[in-house]
């Protein structure tokens, strides 16, 4: 009988070498995301004998968006990590700027997943599992009654808050990883880091709550941090070339000093592309 193979143990992705990794080695491109609107290709990334999956955004293979028209897709990835990693919240799986086979591009280290751990989910109201918090009320294909929900975890609650910082005009369920590692992840900041109020997320769940203390110190923290940097956007933007605007540097700092989740009635009509029909 022949032995069954066994997976590798998962890789640590706050190990500093893995970034090190992402840097400097040689990306090979193994397939495609079909169903991604931009350029996402996918394979590994090889140095010194260590070997990563990973995901590669080319930025030319960004389409143009009129409501997104400064910097790049790949620029906000990567200002999204370092936001993430300056305030501790370690939400954005290792991302960074670099040359690929096709030009200058984001590139991130693919996150193994545990399928069978949901965090985000629509169902029948009867199934729900206890503790979840509802978002939305809906019905389904067939007329039935089902409900957006998300689980009330601080690793997931930290990501709701790290995307008021940032402005994600795109936190879909799909974009909330579960990683076999333990550890819960976002990806896809590509919509992020705008001037204007663009918050949109299902993550709605502590809508009007306050932010508990380690949240709030952690965006304190990485507000001073920012500022003491350059007390401007513009070392930002040379740290993530391509990311923003000055001004949109501006916009993200009055973001930190927002004690509490925003109102869901007043900023998510500001937001296009909400189904009217999908009410709380």
């Amino acid at each position: 009988m022949d032995p069954q193979p066994v997976d590798p143990a998962p890789v640590d992705l706050r190990d500093p070498s893995v970034r090190e990794v992402l840097r400097r080695g040689r990306i090979e491109i193994t397939g495609r995301l079909v169903d991604a609107s931009n350029a996402t290709l996918f394979g590994t990334v090889c140095a010194d004998g260590v070997e990563l999956r990973c995901v590669y955004k080319p930025v030319r293979g960004e389409r143009p968006l009129w409501d997104f028209p400064d910097g790049t897709l790949a620029g906000r990835e990567v200002a999204s990590h370092l936001i993430s990693e300056t305030a501790g919240w370690h939400v954005v799986p290792p991302t960074l700027l670099r040359d690929g086979p096709f030009g200058p591009g984001m590139v991130q280290v693919w996150v193994d997943t545990n399928d069978e751990r949901e965090l985000v989910d629509v169902l029948p109201p009867k199934e729900v599992p206890p503790g979840w918090l509802g978002v939305l009320r809906a019905r389904d294909g067939r007329g039935e009654p089902a409900v957006l929900v998300h689980a009330d975890l601080p690793e997931l609650r930290a990501m709701a808050v790290f995307d008021v910082v940032v402005n994600n005009a795109d936190r879909k369920g799909g974009h909330v990883l579960a990683g076999v590692d333990g550890r819960i992840y976002g990806v896809d900041h590509g919509l992020c880091l705008h001037v204007e109020h663009k918050l949109r997320t299902v993550l709605w769940g502590w809508v009007g709550q306050q932010m508990t203390p380690r949240c709030s110190s952690r965006c304190a923290g990485c507000a001073r941090r920012w500022t003491a940097a350059g007390r401007s956007a513009t070392s930002w933007a040379s740290t993530s070339p391509g990311a923003r605007s000055a001004r949109c540097g501006r916009g993200s700092r009055r973001s930190w000093r927002t004690p509490v989740f925003p109102n869901r009635r007043a900023t998510v009509p500001r937001s296009p592309g909400r189904p009217s029909r999908l009410t709380r």
